[in-house]
């Protein structure tokens, strides 16, 4: 069968088109993103302004007519932190249905973390034993860990690259200053709502970050080597030192700059920076030297969940 998973975000609209039936790899067969970047169509009051809603409407309508073209069988729409917490999200998701006829379904931020460790845990396998897992979006940061299918702690924390750019940065590039307060505040929240719950589990044996942010600093300032894991993929890997040395040298740069540097795609330019500084500041709390980048995140979780009920 031909799926198609919808991803309404804080930074694309992103439809993904796989064939798939239960118990088999799902197969890329399409793809299709429109950058939006919700956070700068937010109003000082929460709500998402009516050129945002226009933008939302024109790219899910794109996606769609990708989707129709593609023949998909069934559609997965959903959407994260950007319309779950606008104060005018209900009317916006009613909106987005009359107009274009897809009824997304709103993830909470603890949905987004069980469903993208359900698609880490199925690359790697039982044999990566216990799971950590960072994922870096444009609205929030979901942390994870776990040794079954699901993780046994997943939290969500209003830190997503976007989100922390409109908030810190007001300067591009930003200044020294704010970078430091950024990673201050960062630190402070994952100490508060976060490293608590995580300190009962067992020592982890594999740590993982998925997310086009976390990929773009690993391609920028990781390494990579053939692997002989499912399907081919290279092995991208990030370690916190050099991590940790790039920044400074991103913030140096303009907006327009970054995407000449190896990695950067035109859609990361803009919050790139502060994705950087909330991952090093993640790792360096949970004392990680070392991550690897998956493949796979929250859409293929949505796939293998929905084939899970099929068969």
């Amino acid at each position: 069968m031909r799926l198609g998973v919808l991803d309404v975000g804080s930074n694309t609209v992103h439809l993904i088109v796989v064939d798939a039936h239960p118990g088999a790899r799902p197969v890329p067969a399409a793809s299709h993103k429109s950058v939006l970047r919700l956070m700068r169509y937010l109003e000082p009051d929460g709500g998402i302004s009516e050129d945002g809603v226009l933008a939302i409407i024109a790219a899910i309508s794109a996606a769609t007519e990708v989707a129709r073209r593609e023949g998909i069988d069934e559609l997965l729409p959903m959407a994260t932190s950007a319309l779950r917490e606008a104060r005018n999200g209900e009317e916006v998701l009613a909106r987005i249905e009359q107009e274009t006829g897809v009824a997304l379904r709103v993830l909470t931020g603890e949905d987004e973390g069980r469903l993208t460790f359900l698609a880490i845990r199925r690359w790697y396998g039982w044999s990566s034993g216990n799971i950590l897992l960072f994922d870096i979006g444009g609205g929030s940061l979901e942390i994870a860990a776990g040794s079954d299918e699901y993780p046994e702690v997943a939290v969500s924390l209003p830190l997503g690259a976007g989100r922390t750019t409109v908030q810190f940065f007001p300067d591009d590039p930003p200044s020294p200053e704010q970078m430091l307060e950024l990673r201050a505040h960062s630190r402070a929240v994952m100490r508060a709502d976060a490293l608590p719950l995580f300190e009962q589990l067992p020592p982890f044996e594999h740590v993982v970050g998925s997310s086009k942010t976390i990929r773009s600093l690993a391609r920028l300032a990781g390494s990579s080597f053939a692997s002989s894991s499912i399907g081919g993929e290279d092995r991208l890997t990030l370690r916190r030192s050099e991590l940790k040395d790039w920044i400074p040298r991103l913030g140096q740069l303009p907006a327009e700059a970054r995407q000449a540097l190896p990695g950067i795609t035109p859609d990361r330019t803009f919050q790139i920076v502060a994705g950087a500084v909330v991952l090093h500041s993640a790792m360096k709390l949970y004392d990680v030297d070392e991550l690897e980048v998956s493949p796979w995140a929250l859409r293929e979780g949505i796939l293998l969940r929905y084939l899970d009920g099929l068969g």
